[in-house]
């Protein structure tokens, strides 16, 4: 993406938001931070934000929160490398992980890191240590789980073996990994399809905010930062004032603290997805026709357009 930021600047000298023409660059050129595990971290507040909601949980017979949830997740690329990660740092088990060579499972968990490592030493995620490995793909997405991800390819949940899918939560976070066909068995089921037109959109929403720092030509959090820092260390004074109590160094670093860029990325990056999840959820609940997560998020999408149109008016 540097390459095609200079391109753009070299044949259009002199403008001031050339490096707004892309997305996706490295932070020394105008990236931003949190950009390559924005995809993954996004599905990660998507599936807390569905798993927070009682009501669901109770339905589908899982407890509230991630802690403790099963998970098999398909890819180990970025996608599905970060949410394995995310997963486990909010408490969840990753039981299985499914590449095109096969899968391997373990129920107490596997670590994505050494996953990884293995299969660069190896070739191959199969024997890794402590696992069980299968030849057999397709057949891991069946294994029982609370979550499947499926964050790899299109077409992978299908008429055929949509009926064997035990997992009570698809989180996709490939682009289509279900056929129509597959979402009227899930439908039917009672699965909960949180669709990728939402779930995956964490990498999209973080490049919009490069976007916008691009465009305003300063970091987030460098105007604000040190402000907030002096305000935290005033509150805690007074707190040792009224109270006596005299915090140690460590207590004060530990308290007074305010966003870098990376903090303030991925605070919006939660607000969004967890903001766009009440609202497909919401307009799910009033309009129970429209039956299922994918159709209230393309009827929210297109009803928003619809709007602007009617208030923009026909001019010209």
């Amino acid at each position: 993406m540097a390459w095609i930021v200079d391109t753009y600047m070299a044949l259009n000298p002199g403008q001031l938001d050339a490096t707004a023409c892309v997305t996706g660059k490295p932070v020394t050129q105008g990236g931003i931070r949190g950009r390559k595990e924005a995809t993954g971290r996004g599905l990660i507040y998507a599936l807390s934000e569905a798993c927070s909601q009682a009501d669901d949980m109770k339905s589908l017979g899982l407890s509230v929160g991630l802690e403790g949830k099963r998970l098999i997740v398909q890819g180990i690329g970025n996608v599905g490398y970060y949410t394995a990660k995310f997963c486990r740092a909010h408490g969840a088990r990753v039981v299985a992980i499914v590449v095109p060579e096969g899968a391997i499972l373990d129920p107490q968990g596997l670590d994505e890191d050494a996953v990884v490592e293995h299969r660069k030493r190896t070739g191959s995620i199969l024997g890794f240590p402590g696992a069980t490995s299968t030849s057999r793909s397709l057949d891991a997405l069946e294994l029982d789980c609370d979550v499947l991800v499926p964050a790899a390819l299109e077409n992978q949940l299908t008429s055929d073996n949509a009926p064997r899918i035990k997992a009570k939560i698809i989180l996709e976070g490939a682009n289509g990994p279900a056929t129509p066909e597959a979402d009227d068995i899930f439908r039917a089921k009672g699965t909960l399809v949180i669709p990728d037109i939402y779930a995956n959109a964490g990498g999209v929403t973080v490049s919009y905010f490069e976007w916008l720092k691009n465009l305003f030509h300063v970091p987030f959090g460098r105007l604000e930062r040190r402000h907030q820092m002096a305000a935290g260390l005033r509150f805690l004074q007074a707190i040792e004032l009224a109270t006596g109590k005299v915090f140690s160094d460590a207590e004060r670093a530990a308290l007074v603290q305010a966003p870098d860029e990376l903090g303030v990325v991925n605070s919006g990056l939660e607000e969004t997805m967890a903001v766009a999840y009440q609202g497909i959820r919401e307009t799910l609940r009033r309009q129970p026709a429209l039956q299922d997560l994918r159709t209230a998020a393309f009827f929210n999408a297109i009803n928003k357009i619809a709007q602007a149109y009617l208030e923009l008016g026909i001019f010209p």
